[in-house]
Parts: structure tokens; C-alpha cells; sequence
């Protein structure tokens, strides 16, 4: 099985469409940032493009509509916004938004609200299968979180619920340039980097990865120009 994962596409998709032209996927994984303030019309229009390419699986960022919650539900993408799904044997729980910015953007949430609202699904996450942890959001102190400055500004909640219940993936975003993979315990953190760039990562599972909870064949992916 091979999975896309993009985040922060801030209504620039084209470079991750030239791709799937040509590189199929089996399922697709979407972060959040799906646009720059929507409009409301883009944000469902994108979705249901990159339904055509694959099943997508998606939520929104700090900077979708105010309703993106609601635009999932209209658009062809499953949501997993305070949402479980699945991809087979693997089970998927999300939660769209970030935790505070300076920026004051639509969508987000306090550190107590994202982990009352994560910890609703504690059982699936720490679960015996295979469980992917999606949030626009970075968990604190890691590659996923971090700004040119050094200074690490993602957030404590997410980490927390990774700590406690030990997902096998935790796939985030929110921070472009914050490229790369980290470990929390057994969870394997991933940060694609902005698809508006053309960052994005696949990841290949095989069936025996999926039964024994492995996370090798991760691959970070620029497209050039």
C-alpha cells in the first residue's frame, strides 16, 4: 500500500496534481491547510480533485474556513476531523486546527481543548493495530515543530496524547519549513513540509508492516521546478 501525505497546500495544489499524473498512489492523507482563507468552494473543489486521484482522507488547518468542518462533509474526501476511519486494518484519528498563533487565524484551539477533544479516542490510538494520529498541528519540541529561529512552537497537547497512548504514526504539519521525521516513544512523528512548495511524503506499507506496527519505507519527497 502506498500513502500520500501532504499538508499545507494553501491553495497551490498543481504541483502535487503534476505528480499523481504520474506517480499513483493508493490512498491520500491531508493535514489541513487545504487553502489561504478559502474561499469555501476552492477548499471542496481541491478535495474532490484529489479524490479522483485516490481516496483522501482529510482535515482542515488554522487557515481554512471557519466552517471547514462542515465543507469536509459536502466534499468526496472522508473527513477525520474528531473522527475515526479506517484504511483497511489501519485505523485513523484526527483532529484539524492548531493551537494558538500569533496570527489570531480561524481555526484554532487551546492546548486543553485539542487534548480533551484527542483523548476521546485514547482507546483507538493505543490500540494492538496499526493507528494513525493526524493533526495539523505538530506535536512540542520536535523536527515537526520547529521555526528558523530554533525556537519550537507546536503543540503540547499533541504531544501529550502521544506520550500516553503511543500511536504508531502521528502525521502533522503547520510549520513548512519543519521538514523531517522524529520518534515520541514508538511513534513515528512525520512533517511532509508545505505541498504549496512541493513537499510531500509516501509511505509504503506491506501487509506484514501493517500487522506488526512497522514504519519503514518513509520517503520526503520534493517535486523541483
Amino acid at each position: 500500500m502506498k500513502l500520500l501525505v501532504i499538508t499545507d497546500i494553501h491553495s497551490n495544489p498543481d504541483k502535487i496534481y503534476s505528480y499523481l499524473d504520474e506517480n499513483p498512489v493508493d490512498e491520500i492523507i491531508i493535514t489541513g491547510d487545504v487553502t489561504e482563507f478559502g474561499p469555501e468552494d476552492l477548499f471542496i473543489n481541491t478535495l474532490n480533485k484529489f479524490s479522483q486521484y485516490a481516496n483522501v482522507h482529510a482535515l482542515f488547518g488554522n487557515c481554512d474556513p471557519k466552517n471547514a468542518d462542515k465543507l469536509l462533509d459536502e466534499s468526496d474526501a472522508t473527513s477525520i476531523h474528531d473522527n475515526v476511519s479506517n484504511i483497511g486494518n489501519i485505523k485513523l484519528v484526527g483532529f484539524g486546527g492548531s493551537n494558538p498563533t500569533p496570527f489570531d487565524t480561524p481555526n484554532e484551539y487551546t492546548d486543553e481543548e485539542l487534548y480533551d477533544n484527542l483523548n476521546k479516542y485514547s482507546d483507538e490510538l493505543n490500540a494492538d493495530a496499526f493507528s494513525i494520529l493526524v493533526t495539523h498541528a505538530p506535536p512540542l519540541d520536535t523536527v515537526a515543530d520547529k521555526i528558523p529561529s530554533g525556537e519550537h512552537v507546536g503543540s503540547c497537547a499533541v504531544r501529550k496524547i502521544i506520550e500516553e497512548t503511543q500511536p504508531t504514526l502521528n502525521l502533522c504539519g503547520h510549520i513548512h519549513e519543519a521538514i523531517g521525521q522524529d520518534k515520541i516513544g514508538d511513534t513515528t512523528v512525520i512533517n511532509p513540509g508545505d505541498a504549496n512548495s512541493g513537499h510531500l511524503c509516501i509511505i509504503e506499507l506491506s501487509q506484514d508492516d501493517i500487522d506488526n506496527k512497522n514504519v519503514k519505507n518513509i520517503e520526503l519527497i520534493t517535486i523541483e521546478e
